[in-house]
């Protein structure tokens, strides 16, 4: 009787959770119906989808149309590390993972802004002690970054942008509305200020004539351009951010691949950048870990807002209320990437990939193309003939020769007439896609 009478009950409640149905065995009108909350307006500012996955539905799109090919598919495309954890840094993770198992090793929470002997750790050993441990904020990379800038100054600010840059910026900016709509024209947003970097000026914008903005984002060593800025640009940058109160983003995640002497790998090796820019960081191109997720944000304590509080104080904020802190596990690797040891095997790993960027460049040189890039950093940035579109260049070599770039112009309007490799691929493949490119576009 106990049973029947549970078995009763279970297919009562079962029932109460069914979907309703009607006679053809398909969901209600009434259970398909749209919800009465309005959409957020800025995300149907946004154009088409993010970038990078545009990039892999096209790839998949034509290799559902053509699988004979899939297995020729090489990726110069995005920048995806491809090389292997390096052996010291490994066994930071790993030993740290295995202290989970083990009374005396096991953590739970941790401090938000990240642990504090990898918060010292970075202060010293890349920054040789001209920032503060205090003013570190470990995280699970640039790119989440980001948004928590833009989460610290809202939807009131006006942003500029390098022309081209990593969509990031831009498109953070659109969903935090700080945009208007996209102008079909020039391609670009209202209320962004756009910084062109092209070839004519070295890829370096003409700031000092270009209207004011609130937030500056700059990237150096640059993603796509691959332009490093040297010091008297630099020095340029924080004159003018400090002259017209504007606070400059300092995005450093490819600064380890710098090898020109003289070339800053940080804002803060600038006079007075403390007191007008942060900066953005990211183990995922040093050590490998696109996939394992640390990055890093210094918020110096001199830079405040018009009021006079610090901006480190509400990005703190953001980290505490926001965040829980980055894995455990992987800041057991951070700390093996500051080691000795750590430190000679992303040099390793970053000779490695540089070796790459100056074989696509030779190659395309070759054959007659300009390129930009790929001394240091891990892009080469080629400008394609005159007249010809990025979008349609990326198909014809897609097509012909199975190698997926990147189009310029999905860094924005300034992109159009180039495309972007990454180096960031095995050296076999990266032999391959240099001898498909010479024959396809020779």
């Amino acid at each position: 009787m106990i049973t029947c009478a549970l078995s009763l009950v279970m297919a009562v409640s079962a029932a109460a959770f069914a979907p309703p149905l009607v006679s053809n065995n398909v969901w209600s009108s009434s259970a398909l119906s749209m919800s009465k909350v309005e959409r957020n307006p800025n995300f149907s500012k946004l154009i088409g989808g993010y970038l990078f996955p545009e990039i892999g539905r096209r790839r998949n799109a034509y290799i559902e149309k053509n699988p004979e090919m899939a297995s020729r598919i090489i990726s110069l495309g995005i920048g995806d590390t491809t090389q292997p954890i390096p052996e010291h840094i490994l066994s930071g993770l790993v030993n740290s993972a295995s202290k989970l198992g083990t009374k005396e090793g096991y953590s739970g929470y941790g401090a938000e802004q990240g642990m504090a002997e990898l918060r010292k750790k970075i202060a010293d050993k890349l920054y040789g002690g001209i920032i503060k441990d205090s003013e570190v904020f470990v995280s699970d990379g640039a790119k989440c970054d980001i948004m928590r800038v833009q989460q610290v100054f809202g939807p009131g600010v006006i942003t500029a942008v390098q022309d081209p840059s990593y969509p990031v910026y831009v498109d953070t900016s659109v969903m935090m509305g700080q945009t208007g709509n996209i102008n079909p024209d020039t391609k670009q947003y209202d209320k962004i200020v756009y910084m062109p970097c092209t070839d004519e000026n070295n890829f370096f914008p003409d700031i000092e004539n270009l209207p004011r903005a609130d937030i500056v984002y700059f990237c150096s060593p640059n993603n796509p351009t691959g332009a490093a800025a040297t010091k008297e640009q630099l020095e340029k940058l924080v004159k003018v951010c400090k002259e017209r109160g504007s606070i400059l983003v300092f995005d450093a995640a490819y600064a380890p691949f710098i090898r020109s002497e003289g070339v800053p790998k940080s804002i803060f090796e600038i006079e007075g950048a403390r007191e007008v820019a942060m900066e953005c960081n990211s183990f995922s191109k040093y050590a490998g870990f696109t996939g394992v997720r640390l990055g890093w944000t210094v918020v110096p304590d001199e830079l405040t807002f018009a009021d006079g509080s610090k901006v480190r104080d509400d990005f703190n904020r953001i980290m505490t209320t926001a965040f829980n802190g980055a894995s455990n596990i992987v800041q057991g690797g951070g700390l093996a990437c500051l080691d000795d040891e750590g430190l000679a095997e992303i040099d390793t790993l970053i000779d490695y990939y540089l070796e790459n960027a100056k074989l696509l460049k030779e190659a395309m040189e070759s054959i007659g193309y300009t390129v930009y890039g790929g001394t240091d950093a891990p892009y080469v940035f080629v400008k394609l003939p005159e007249g010809k579109n990025s979008w349609d260049t990326f198909s014809e070599i897609l097509e012909k020769a199975q190698v997926v770039t990147i189009p310029g112009a999905g860094f924005g309007p300034g992109g159009e007439g180039y495309l972007r490799f990454s180096a960031f691929a095995p050296r076999e493949t990266v032999i391959e896609a240099c001898s498909r490119l010479k024959e396809t576009l020779g």
